[in-house]
């Protein structure tokens, strides 16, 4: 996992030598990120699950700082008093100097202790703050970028609070500062330029010129050596963003990235090769016994099939036994997330169930938040058809259960033809004329505002997947996150992916990848790439990874169409397993969970925090 050393661009100026072993109890962890207590990328996944194990490590000496926002505060912080007295001198004199700083508990396992930095209420500062980043590191930020001015502002405010601390420590402080990604760098940046005493650690989740390029549709990691970063980034107009990445990459003294697929992007758009690689884990919960979690499997399917039940009513034909949910979830970029290579599988899946005469039926959701109206008539009118049809059936048995129950009691055996009457039978037929349906089922459940532009739409209509009696593949858009309080599909996204059988992940670019890690943990199988770091983790660690439930997609040697073929050979391969099957694979996938936990890749953060800074 470690990566041949290379030394930061610039000496150690202004950090004291530690020695080899430093008493842990004397060093502080700053850990600096826009995603602190602000619910905004995946970082904060990777912050929010690690914070109880690294609150173990380092105990009272551990900060985690972000931005102040005051709709999560109100929610997941508890303001409280600073314990150490070097930062609460420290906070005091920010405030006093015109800052709004706050200290607090986040609400999460581990409860971490918050700085929360108020860029608006300094925002006044901007002007003078962009003028000395130009004259001191050349960097010019425009105007119109409101991002830009954010993390300019979110970066000096850093800098003045680990100078401040450092100045307020009665002895020589051991400081260690690790920053997330190019919003939270140029604090960096200013720690190495003002030579403050603080070891600076920098990790990139994902390069941001290797997005926006993936994102143009460009042959990305077959040109990784050929392409010129800084007209590339100039023509996307992020040459300013760009340049505070980098910088932040060439000062920090040791920089990591969370995958070896992004180690190799780094090093060629960022030019440095990481010190290190330090994958991201999640909190993994065991069950005491095996079964546990296939209950839980169990339970969540059944509130799929609920609402599959109203989403098709009138055109239920198919068997839900014997139908398989896949599901396909996050960030709406329709390519690097790999839904175009999805949907083309899905149609070829769909010839192959026909021509094979399979009994299976496949329904893929798609969970990519988008732009909407709301949801659609015809998907809420399904869902109360469900209802109504549910309230009838027991309202009949209610009914025919009292006759029973007083036929038995005078000792007769019941007549069956005279169990329902006239006004059951009215009462049932009604209930039957609810559900003729004039349309097909729906493929999106909300109104979109750009329909005739939506990239997941348009695939749809070019291959046909309407949702017809002849198809065996149906489809599900669905453009909002899951929520247990909607009133279509009542369930939060961790319930959601217990309930499906598989996940399809065939990403373009994906520096991680926590939605395949995700369903590992819940013992779901998952389709990633080796693009994805998650997919390169797996393959580096195990010998067969389909054998455990994790399919890894050739998107790095192959073309689109022979990725595509190998995909339908997943899938189809997948929906010729019997149910047991499925059922001893999920237990081969839930024991992968134990590589993915903090408390195995924990081992390699603290390695990074506490070896390399020295």
């Amino acid at each position: 996992m470690p990566l041949a050393r290379s030394l930061s661009f610039t000496s150690l100026s202004g950090l004291e030598e530690w020695d080899e072993e430093f008493d842990r109890e004397d060093a502080v962890l700053f850990e600096i990120a826009w995603e602190v207590a602000n619910k905004v990328g995946g970082i904060y996944t990777v912050i929010q699950t690690k914070a109880r194990l690294t609150c173990e490590e380092w105990g009272e000496n551990y900060f985690l700082v972000g931005p102040y926002m005051e709709s999560s505060v109100r929610t997941q912080v508890e303001l409280i008093e600073p314990c150490n007295a070097a930062l609460r001198r420290t906070i005091d004199k920010m405030n006093s100097s015109g800052c709004k700083v706050y200290f607090g508990r986040w609400l999460i396992e581990g409860s971490p202790y918050v700085i929360l930095l108020d860029v608006g209420f300094t925002a006044w500062s901007l002007d003078r703050w962009k003028s000395e980043l130009w004259e001191n590191c050349g960097i010019g930020v425009p105007w119109f970028d409101r991002e830009a001015n954010d993390a300019v502002l979110f970066g000096f405010l850093t800098a003045w609070l680990l100078g401040e601390f450092a100045a307020q420590c009665d002895e020589p402080p051991h400081i260690v500062a690790h920053f997330h990604e190019w919003l939270a760098g140029l604090g960096l940046v200013l720690c190495r330029q003002r030579q403050l005493p603080v070891a600076t650690i920098f990790t990139t989740h994902a390069t941001l010129l290797g997005r926006y390029l993936c994102a143009g549709n460009v042959d990305f990691y077959n040109n990784l050596a050929e392409f010129n970063v800084d007209k590339e980034a100039g023509d996307r107009q992020i040459y300013h963003r760009y340049c505070l990445e980098r910088a932040a990459v060439r000062c920090a003294h040791v920089f990591t990235t969370v995958s070896q697929i992004t180690a190799i992007e780094a090093e060629h758009l960022l030019k440095r090769k990481p010190d290190i690689v330090t994958p991201n884990g999640l909190n993994v919960k065991k069950f005491s016994a095996m079964h546990e979690f296939q209950n839980l499997h169990a339970q969540s399917k059944a509130r799929i099939q609920e609402f599959v039940r109203g989403h098709f009513y009138g055109h239920l034909d198919f068997n839900l036994d014997k139908t398989v949910f896949l599901f396909i979830a996050g960030r709406y970029e329709f390519s690097n997330k790999g839904a175009d290579i999805f949907l083309e599988a899905l149609a070829r899946l769909n010839y192959l169930l026909r021509v094979n005469h399979s009994d299976v039926t496949v329904i893929a959701f798609f969970i990519m938040p988008a732009r909407t109206n709301n949801f659609n008539v015809e998907t809420l009118k399904g869902q109360a058809v469900r209802k109504q049809l549910w309230d009838t059936a027991q309202t009949v048995k209610e009914r025919f259960g009292k006759k029973l129950y007083e036929s038995l009691l005078v000792g007769q055996l019941p007549d069956v033809s005279k169990m329902l009457d006239k006004e059951d039978f009215t009462m049932m037929k009604r209930a039957i004329f609810a559900t003729q349906r004039q349309c097909l089922p729906p493929v999106c459940s909300h109104n979109m505002l750009e329909d005739s532009s939506d990239p997941i739409l348009n695939c749809i209509r070019r291959i046909g997947l309407f949702n017809t009696a002849q198809d065996r593949v149906k489809v599900i858009f669905h453009p909002e996150f899951l929520s247990s309080t909607s009133p279509l599909l009542p369930m939060d996204y961790e319930e959601f992916v217990r309930g499906c059988h598989l996940g399809v992940f065939p990403s373009y670019y994906e520096p991680w990848g926590y939605t395949p890690a995700e369903c590992t943990v819940m013992g779901i199988p998952s389709v990633s790439t080796n693009l994805s770091g998650f997919g390169c983790f797996m393959e580096e660690h195990i010998a067969d990874p389909s054998a455990y439930g994790i399919y890894i997609l050739d998107r790095r040697f192959r073309g689109v169409d022979e990725s595509c073929n190998q995909l339908t050979s997943f899938l189809f391969q997948f929906c010729q397993q019997s149910r047991r099957q499925r059922i001893i694979q999920r237990n081969r996938t839930e024991r992968l969970s134990d590589l993915l936990d903090w408390r195995y890749l924990g081992r390699v953060r603290y390695h990074t925090h506490t070896q390399n800074t020295q």
